[in-house]
């Protein structure tokens, strides 16, 4: 890991993003970690963390966690991971954010997701240039290399015509 990379993450200290926070520090970066007030108990905060924000609400925890971060990841889990990721690419397909989403499919576990995706842009729910917004890779180091290259194009939305 790059000493200039850091991973901003919703503050968890067990599970998947608990062991990647754990991970990252253990190599050397720094981590921030954003939790509502009502989970720090109940999601037990990472108190090892390089900075912790504590925040009223998830709104503004996700409204942190977009300013801090200059690029997202989907890894695999439940409804948080999907609402915020939908969430994400919604921002960036309306042009309020303008920074990179990617899928980490580890051992194939979005294609589910990525063929209903792609059967929305069959049945023309979402053009195929919003769908090109998504970096799906399997690989994590091919994954953020892909998202440190990324520029997102100027997309044309409907609701500009």
């Amino acid at each position: 890991m790059k000493s200039n990379q850091q991973l901003v993450y919703g503050a968890g200290n067990v599970g998947l993003m608990g062991l990647l926070a754990d991970t990252v520090l253990a190599a050397g970066g720094s981590v921030i970690g954003v939790i509502p007030r009502f989970l720090e108990k109940k999601e037990v905060a990472h108190t090892g963390l390089t900075t912790l924000h504590v925040v009223e609400s998830m709104h503004e925890r996700k409204a942190l966690m977009m300013s801090l971060s200059d690029a997202f990841v989907a890894m695999p889990g439940g409804l948080g991971t999907l609402e915020e990721f939908f969430e994400i690419w919604t921002w960036i397909q309306l042009g309020l954010l303008k920074k990179p989403l990617g899928i980490l499919n580890t051992d194939g576990f979005f294609e589910p997701l990525l063929k209903f995706i792609d059967q929305l842009v069959d049945q023309h729910f979402v053009k195929p240039e919003h769908r090109n917004l998504l970096v799906v890779e399997s690989s994590p180091r091919e994954l953020l290399s892909r998202l440190s290259k990324c520029a997102l194009p100027n997309v044309e939305k409907w609701i500009d015509r």
